[in-house]
């Protein structure tokens, strides 16, 4: 057997290089058609009925169908809607060939996709990709809006943003890991990961603040593991918990927070690498856009694109992304 051959079979090709993970072409969603996009679009959508279209309104699937322009009108309530209507997409201007490209554009990332790289991507402006990749990161965070975990949970934080630059002359600079020479805008993930499940990430000023959130979503019967912070002494009282302090080892048999530590190593490689800069605003919905990707990072690309789309044509309008640059930002 040859050297090549042994380091084959002693390292494992790592799932995102094998051929099981490129199961979707961005140059075939670039060469469809107007009418093919939209054909996929309606079959993504109304699954259920083999992209029949059904009325946002009152859910009747029987329409009629205009031959001029590609909109249907319920025979039940006379609501006119398209296949976008009532979706977190009503209201666009852009072509649908197009959304169907920034989804997989999107879910392509690894590490995620910067607004204005996609910009570029898509050769439209700034303004119109932020939005557009923010309504797909609030599709996908609203598929665990309900969800708990159970079993072994790591429990973890880690903060992120309020950078504060060190004064240039030494006699000028200050302890930046004091409160009194912070900026007020940093703020803490907590995460919350299933071993081997999924991973649910919120936003808090502090850790402390995460304990009763902790008891409505971790499952009673859980194991929890976490480090040795006092704040987490108060989830002895509910669960079983284990311990680990990182100041000794980073784990002790199974006492550790290494998946938690995993998913915050994925949404600082975001932040420093690709973003650059995360607002506090909105921090929530980039840590819910990396955990989907941590949770499904071991599925194919095509699979991730199907899934963004549908969850992207099941949400309703967007309260918060509709109209947003006209509500002034």
């Amino acid at each position: 057997m040859t050297s090549t051959e042994i380091v084959g079979v002693q390292m494992s090709q790592h799932f995102l290089l094998s051929t099981a993970a490129r199961s979707l072409s961005l140059a075939k969603v670039a060469r469809m058609s107007d009418q093919e996009a939209h054909d996929a679009f309606r079959l993504i959508r109304w699954t259920d009925t083999n992209g029949e279209p059904v009325s946002p309104r009152c859910q009747c699937n029987a329409a009629y169908k205009y031959e001029t322009r590609k909109l249907w009108k319920c025979k039940a309530c006379n609501h006119q809607f398209s296949v976008t209507s009532g979706t977190i997409f009503a209201s666009r201007k852009m072509p649908i060939r197009d959304i169907l490209l920034a989804i997989a554009i999107f879910v392509n990332g690894a590490k995620g996709h910067s607004a204005l790289q996609l910009s570029r991507d898509l050769d439209c402006q700034y303004k119109t990709a932020f939005v557009l990749a923010h309504k797909i990161r609030e599709a996908l965070a609203d598929t665990k809006t309900d969800e708990t975990v159970s079993g072994e949970v790591e429990i973890d934080g880690a903060y992120f943003g309020g950078y504060v630059r060190p004064a240039n002359w030494k006699e000028n600079r200050r302890d930046r890991r004091l409160a009194e020479n912070q900026t007020g805008k940093r703020r803490v993930v907590v995460i919350m990961r299933e071993r081997n499940g999924i991973t649910l990430p919120f936003v808090f000023h502090a850790e402390a603040q995460s304990i009763s959130l902790i008891a409505n979503r971790v499952n009673g019967n859980a194991i929890v593991y976490a480090d040795e912070a006092r704040h987490w002494d108060i989830l002895h009282e509910r669960f079983l918990t284990k311990r680990i302090n990182h100041e000794e080892c980073y784990s002790d048999g199974d006492a550790c927070t290494n998946q938690a530590e995993s998913f915050f190593s994925r949404l600082r490689r975001a932040e420093i690498g690709v973003h650059h800069h995360i607002s506090g605003r909105y921090l929530g919905a980039y840590a819910s856009e990396m955990a989907w990707r941590e949770d499904n990072r071991r599925v194919s690309n095509g699979e991730q694109y199907l899934m963004a789309a549908n969850a992207a044509l099941v949400h309703p309008v967007s309260r918060q992304w509709k109209g947003y640059w006209q509500k002034g930002g």
